[in-house]
């Protein structure tokens, strides 16, 4: 064990877009990674949304990924793995919410103790997080929530709730 004076070093952001479908996080995720670098060459979006990231295809010449199903865990770092190798500055991960729900879906099919299983479940969710965590890289992971409705008594009619993102920060 060493202790030594506090250096303030170039962290790289670890950050995570969360929000309805069309809340805007796929756009968000685009400007803010060129704000970070200023250079549309040096960022790439890993897509799983079915070709999406070419929706904005417009505003830069970015990089993309796609990835397709099996959305596992070990497919998502390798696509981390080939952004670093190609000298990406700044990663999209659009998004990660396909990998957990891999998980949950394989989790599912487990036979035996549900609790015990996570034991299979846990490593792998983690190796990604760390993958994300160490890399070289900025990285920008959008995640998608449910969009709530409430079915509206008097008039019997379905709303769509609108959702303060503030709010949703202070649940976790």
């Amino acid at each position: 064990m060493h202790l030594q004076k506090a250096s303030r070093k170039k962290a790289k952001i670890k950050m995570g877009l969360i929000g309805p479908s069309g809340s805007g996080k796929s756009m968000g995720a685009v400007l803010t990674a060129f704000g970070i670098c200023g250079d549309w060459s040096k960022v790439a979006i890993v897509d799983t949304e079915n070709h999406s990231a070419d929706l904005y295809a417009h505003i830069g010449s970015y990089n993309v990924l796609s990835l397709s199903a099996p959305f596992t865990p070990e497919k998502y770092i390798q696509a981390i793995e080939v952004c670093e190798k190609a000298g990406m500055e700044v990663i999209i991960i659009d998004s990660v919410t396909h990998e957990w729900e891999n998980l949950l879906e394989y989790h599912s099919s487990l036979q035996g103790n549900s609790f015990t299983n996570w034991n299979k479940i846990t490593p792998r969710h983690n190796y990604f997080v760390q993958k994300i965590l160490q890399s070289p890289c900025h990285i920008i992971s959008t995640v998608r929530t449910k969009q709530d409705y409430v079915l509206k008594q008097k008039k019997k009619k379905i709303q769509r709730l609108n959702i303060d993102v503030n709010q949703l920060a202070l649940d976790f």
